[in-house]
């Protein structure tokens, strides 16, 4: 994944988390209320929005942080932006418990996507 597609990434991802933040906060908060799972859904929102910058970061430090260890971050960051806040939403939403078992998946992805950046930083000049 080149910078520019990390940076469009991120501008869409932030959009969207945005989005829902202020839809789960108003348009729906009786129904996740009511449901007991607006701390799931702004999970989602908090997470979606602290990667999506994490993303636009990794996307203005080409020449900081570069190779392929920038890149696998960027496509973990994604996939578990995907996964993890597609899981919990879908978990607030729709209240089907098979979302709470995708969740972790996504979480790992976060995780090994920070454990990435850390590789790349290791092999900076």
């Amino acid at each position: 994944m080149n910078a520019r597609t990390m940076v469009m990434i991120a501008a869409f991802s932030g959009m969207i988390a945005v989005a829902l933040g202020a839809f789960g906060a108003h348009g729906l908060a009786e129904l996740l209320e009511a449901n007991q799972r607006g701390d799931t859904f702004r999970t989602a929102t908090q997470y979606q929005m602290a990667h999506t910058l994490a993303l636009l970061a990794l996307g203005f430090a080409p020449e900081r942080l570069h190779g392929i260890w920038t890149r696998r971050a960027a496509w973990l960051f994604t996939g578990g932006i995907l996964l993890f806040s597609g899981a919990l939403y879908a978990l607030a939403l729709l209240n089907v418990g098979f979302f709470g078992a995708v969740a972790p998946l996504g979480g790992a992805a976060l995780i090994a996507g920070w454990a990435c950046i850390g590789m790349a930083a290791r092999r900076m000049s």
